[in-house]
């Protein structure tokens, strides 16, 4: 449903248009220090404003409504509420006209027209506010380990201001293509099979809106490589390899070297040309041209939701990990 982990359990509730987006945390350690500027910095990643990114500016400012006492988590439930400020729900009327690429149709067939269609409602990618703010929280239960994410490509090229200049210029959007790499994680992290460090960080980054692709290490690459090429090698005691086709990860569990993964974003499904399209009301054909604001390029503001969702996972894992040991 909207809740994901075991131990470190985080819910995102929220709509886009409506009052306000945010999170549950439960199961945050107690004594952690948290202050309202600790989530400046990622948040600010994410934020809108900058060329290719929708004119919609909001505040965005974190309001610590429970779990932080003092200056410190106190081991109860963490929510953090985002007041929505700037919004023009009329743009936004798509129920007989749903918006090709988006979640307007199955969200309407799904709640028999219940939903909330207003900017997507609760399908919109404004809902990753949440998860960022969760992953400042992941991060400082993962204080030994650097997680960074980065636009590698957009448009399929790694010129991604010139990319992004010609897409506005068409009135179209382009994906992109984000590495993410994390340095730091000790041995021993996932279980094989259902709960591998694949497996978990794959459920997770799929939750972000946009996600059509992930592989970790050499990923498909693998597929035309010989195992005299993909194996890595030991070089010293502690697990180290002179190469990283597998991505610091072997049999589902972290081995100690960089875990490396890449991810696919689709391109913005708004976009400013006309598209045709089908009127569920009239029951024919129609043209379709869609008003309000939105990213010509959605993976500009995606790199700091995956570290924050990676966070999340190797976060509910380092706790999971520990509770073993302590049995």
């Amino acid at each position: 449903m909207n809740t994901f982990g075991r131990l470190f359990r985080v819910s995102v509730f929220g709509e886009s248009h409506g009052i306000g987006v945010g999170v549950l945390v439960d199961g945050c350690p107690p004594g952690i220090i948290v202050d309202v500027s600790d989530f400046e910095a990622d948040l600010s990643r994410r934020k809108s404003g900058a060329k290719g990114t929708t004119p919609r500016i909001e505040e965005d400012k974190p309001e610590l409504i429970s779990g932080i006492y003092n200056g410190y988590t106190t081991g109860s439930p963490i929510i953090i509420l985002f007041k929505n400020t700037n919004t023009r729900s009329s743009d936004y009327n798509f129920a007989d006209i749903p918006r090709p690429g988006h979640a307007d149709f199955v969200a309407n067939e799904k709640y028999r027209g219940f939903n909330d269609p207003r900017g997507g409602g609760h399908f919109s990618g404004r809902l990753t506010l949440g998860l960022v703010a969760a992953g400042v929280l992941a991060k400082k239960i993962l204080k030994n380990s650097n997680i960074k994410a980065i636009l590698a490509e957009a448009g399929g090229n790694s010129d991604i201001n010139k990319t992004i200049d010609e897409a506005l210029k068409n009135g179209d959007s382009i994906g992109g293509l984000i590495e993410c790499r994390i340095n730091g994680l000790s041995v021993g992290l996932g279980e094989p099979f259902f709960d591998s460090v694949e497996s978990l960080i794959s459920h997770a980054v799929f939750a972000i809106p946009g996600i059509k692709g992930i592989e970790f290490g050499s990923g498909f690459q693998s597929a035309g490589m010989k195992g005299t090429q993909h194996n890595d090698r030991f070089k010293d005691e502690t697990g180290k390899t002179l190469t990283n086709h597998a991505g610091g990860i072997n049999g589902g569990i972290t081995n100690g070297n960089e875990l490396f993964f890449r991810v696919a974003v689709k391109p913005t499904a708004s976009i400013s040309k006309p598209q045709e399209t089908y009127n569920f009301a009239s029951t024919k054909q129609t043209t379709l041209t869609i008003k309000g604001r939105h990213d010509a390029c959605i993976a500009l503001r995606v790199p700091v939701v995956v570290e924050a969702v990676t966070a999340m996972v190797l976060a509910d894992l380092m706790m999971i990990g520990r509770s073993v040991k302590a049995d």
